[in-house]
């Protein structure tokens, strides 16, 4: 079944769904799912790479998808949404993010925290806020977590900006690059997006047991 036929029958919006959320909000849903995202320790669950890559694809002319969207447009508000939630996220840390991310339950967010931790340990402060924006939930962490351990405002807002921008418009140009190129790519909309979700998951997941291997090596050496 195509998307378009899909797309025909009415239902609710799915905040789950980048195709859903783009039919419902067009590209001001981009910005402010990438807002709350990036922004928002409640956003952590958002779908931002499937959303931005899935832009990029309904934004190739001829593509009969839930919606049509300008390239133009869909950059611009990849870009502002996920430069003012990052940088939100930073002011909301400065004033008290660890205090906001003690009283969550989700184990996945405090999952995300431990990797944005290990991220700024590692790697320092400029290489840890450019990968965190590809490792989804810790994009959503690191950024309060950035602003509670007090990285400098200058430091953060330098690298957040080109992390942000290498993120958003490369996910953007790759959906548009493969809709470009691949006749009727629409019609597989729903596994492409899938398979962008599962490879998105695969640092996350990769560090995960990388930490857990780790910890059990520690704990036979003890």
């Amino acid at each position: 079944m195509s998307v378009s036929s899909l797309a025909a029958a009415p239902q609710a919006v799915n905040l789950l769904d980048a195709g859903s959320l783009l039919a419902a909000f067009g590209v001001l849903g981009i910005a402010a799912v990438l807002f709350a995202e990036t922004g928002l320790l409640v956003g952590f669950f958002l779908p931002g790479d499937s959303l931005l890559f899935t832009a990029g694809l309904l934004s190739v002319p001829g593509t009969h998808g839930p919606v049509h969207l300008a390239l133009s447009q869909v950059l611009i508000a990849s870009v502002i949404g996920a430069l003012l939630g990052a940088q939100t996220g930073y002011w909301i840390g400065r004033r008290g993010g660890r205090a906001l991310l003690a009283r969550s339950r989700a184990r996945r967010l405090h999952e995300g925290a431990s990797r944005a931790e290990e991220l700024l340990d590692r790697y320092g402060h400029a290489r840890a806020i450019v990968l965190a924006r590809f490792v989804p939930v810790v994009r959503t962490v690191l950024n309060p977590l950035a602003g509670a351990l007090n990285v400098p405002a200058r430091q953060f807002t330098l690298w957040q900006i080109v992390g942000g921008t290498i993120w958003t418009v490369g996910l953007v140009l790759a959906g548009y690059g493969l809709g470009s190129s691949v006749p009727n790519v629409d019609r597989y909309l729903l596994p492409i997006v899938a398979v962008v979700v599962v490879v998105s998951l695969i640092p996350l997941a990769a560090e995960l047991l990388r930490s857990r291997g780790r910890r059990a090596v520690e704990g036979d050496r003890s």
